[in-house]
């Protein structure tokens, strides 16, 4: 994906455009735009703002202008009166599915704006609707639950700047943050979006299922025990199906979908790909999963079950009380117990099903990452190692 951002000074009362349903036009006045009317003091990369994305190289625009789509351009020359005043691009890392560029140049002696391009991945909209994203993208923004969509181009958007840092693996496994998180899932969860409200997994999982054996060799097939899926996906089907509490769902709470305000505490969720309605104990269950995950390192593919977390912390997530979000761990916990007390069984059962669902998100992720992808990240090694938990891990949940 591209991300186009601008990195302005508060205080810069230069705003001498208008604005077209929020949205970059490409047209230009100056070294103002439809965005900086938009906005007026700060857009940036919901996703290169924090820390998890790291600088890999600095670039001059005239060397990687030719990487961008005309569209992409058009809307980056409305921000700056030409190229030659660039001071540097650089590609950030850390993204999984796209390539994102921050590009950089002076205002004045005192300020300078940043923009960041982001480019759709190839070959991901078989997972997703892209559509569908958008609008859910937009639904969010009207709902100032997450940043506000700005412009977009045939393969990649425009998006506002929010003024934090993206998390860490360590942030995600940190008692006091995960309660955060918990709180705002929540709220995620009580969004009223339209559609029908109805469990998404199992039908996306046979067709992610379809997709990955037309993309497999047969040797790739084999090794996945891709034919055996479709019963898996049967099995955990009827399994779960008896008691879903259905909620709009994120389906993909890694790390760096998620962002903190340093000095307010406040916790964004970002990146809807594959949002939609399921049983909010999925959403749950693939978030602990994505506690094993470290995309930062060398090897970014590699996880580490041992880092999912214990039953203290997933009675804590699971049954996040709304208020005191931001109380200390052992504050919450306490809480937390008071308020189970008598319900043992029905909480043990809650626990039981999150386990349960862990199984689909392996075979969720499992299947997505059977896709080729130009991104780099060895998406078949990742696959294999979902699979492999999912094998593992099923005969100790469901005793078969």
């Amino acid at each position: 994906m591209v991300w186009i951002v601008v990195d302005r000074a508060v205080g810069d009362t230069t705003r001498n455009v208008e604005v077209e349903d929020d949205r970059v036009t490409g047209e230009k006045e100056g070294c103002t735009s439809h965005l900086e009317k938009s906005l007026g003091v700060a857009i940036a990369s919901t996703e290169g703002s924090g820390g998890s994305l790291v600088m890999e190289s600095a670039e001059k625009a005239d060397a990687i202008g030719s990487r961008l789509p005309a569209e992409a351009m058009k809307m980056l020359q409305s921000l700056a009166s030409h190229w030659d005043d660039i001071v540097d691009v650089i590609r950030l890392k850390g993204a999984m599915t796209n390539e994102v560029y921050q590009i950089k140049w002076p205002t004045n002696k005192e300020h300078s704006r940043k923009v960041l391009v982001r480019i759709y991945g190839e070959g991901v909209d078989v997972f997703f609707d892209r559509e569908l994203e958008i609008r859910t993208f937009e639904f969010m923004s009207k709902q100032g639950k997450g940043p506000r969509l700005l412009g977009r181009f045939r393969n990649g958007r425009i998006e506002e700047f929010i003024r934090a840092r993206t998390l860490s693996a360590h942030d995600l496994r940190d008692p006091d943050i995960s309660a955060l998180v918990a709180s705002k899932l929540r709220e995620f969860h009580d969004l009223d979006m339209s559609g029908p409200k109805k469990a998404m997994v199992w039908d996306r999982l046979r067709n992610w299922l379809s997709a990955a054996k037309s993309m497999c060799s047969a040797d790739e097939t084999k090794t996945l025990r891709l034919d055996a899926m479709e019963e898996e996906i049967e099995t955990l089907h009827k399994c779960l199906a008896a008691d879903q509490r259905i909620a709009f769902c994120h389906n993909d709470l890694q790390y760096g979908n998620i962002m903190i305000d340093e000095e307010t505490r406040s916790i964004t969720i970002i990146d809807y790909e594959y949002a939609c309605y399921n049983p909010s104990m999925f959403d749950f269950a693939n978030h602990f999963c994505e506690m094993a995950a470290d995309y930062h390192t060398e090897t970014p593919h590699l996880l580490d079950y041992s880092k999912y977390p214990g039953k203290v912390h997933l009675l804590v997530f699971a049954e996040k009380p709304y208020e005191n979000a931001s109380a200390p761990f052992e504050l919450q916990l306490h809480q937390v117990l008071k308020s189970v007390e008598g319900n043992e069984l029905e909480v043990d059962e809650m626990l039981e099903e999150i386990e349960k669902y862990t199984l689909a998100s392996h075979l969720h992720w499992g299947l997505w990452g059977e896709h080729v992808n130009e991104i780099d990240f060895d998406y078949m090694e990742y696959a294999r190692q979902r699979f492999q938990e999912y094998w593992l891990q099923k005969p100790k949940i469901l005793g078969s």
